[in-house]
């Protein structure tokens, strides 16, 4: 099963409770708005008309300013009011598969010996972007070679053995460590199987 973790990270608010996490999350974007603009913390604070007390408080998430104080940095920094909140519109998420708890694809062709799992699928909400991670396995001959077309780019990396990639009419002669990146409306697989076992990961991703 796939599980959705947020990343630790020094920078990250989201292991925060509640109203910490939010102070935390406006404290930092006032902070990054404001270094975008090359000022300090007392211009700022001049301009918005608060102590520079408060200025630190605020950007260090020590309290939660009123609306009044916010609507007051925002004019400083010229930026919308919900600036100060896009750190808290979307927590960064992350898909982490355990080894062994990937899915086998079904159209994977056993006897022969192909075999397809899914490591992760990741739909992003705000722009739309849909990411497939996939390992494939050939670890004997065969005269059966799959091919594919989808949507969207694809990136290719061989992590085992030696093939022939095709992709439209041209052939990529492939060994550890080599890699494609290219679009998938074009025809594309495994030619030609030369060391075995054949493993590499396929990212797909697509709107």
């Amino acid at each position: 099963m796939f599980t959705s973790v947020s990343p630790d990270q020094s920078l990250d608010v989201a292991n925060e409770p509640g109203e910490d996490r939010l102070q935390l999350a406006i404290g930092m974007e006032v902070r990054a708005c404001r270094k975008r603009l090359g000022m300090t913390a007392a211009d700022l604070a001049g301009v918005a008309c608060i102590s520079v007390g408060m200025m630190s408080k605020i950007e260090n998430g020590v309290i939660s300013a009123s609306l009044g104080t916010l609507q007051a940095l925002s004019r400083a920094l010229d930026v919308p009011l919900t600036t100060f909140l896009r750190r808290c519109e979307y927590e960064e998420n992350a898909v982490f598969v355990p080894a062994g708890d990937e899915i086998a694809v079904e159209k994977c062709d056993n006897r022969a010996g192909h075999h397809y799992k899914l490591l992760g699928y990741f739909d992003s909400q705000p722009n739309n972007l849909t990411v497939e991670t996939y390992l494939f396995t050939m670890d004997r001959e065969t005269d059966t070679l799959p091919s594919f077309e989808h949507f969207g780019m694809e990136f290719l990396y061989l992590l085992e053995g030696e093939m022939t990639y095709r992709i439209g009419s041209k052939r990529y002669v492939m060994g550890p460590g080599d890699s494609l990146h290219f679009a998938g409306h074009s025809p594309h697989g495994p030619e030609q199987l030369g060391r075995l076992p054949v493993r590499f990961l396929s990212v797909i991703s697509h709107r």
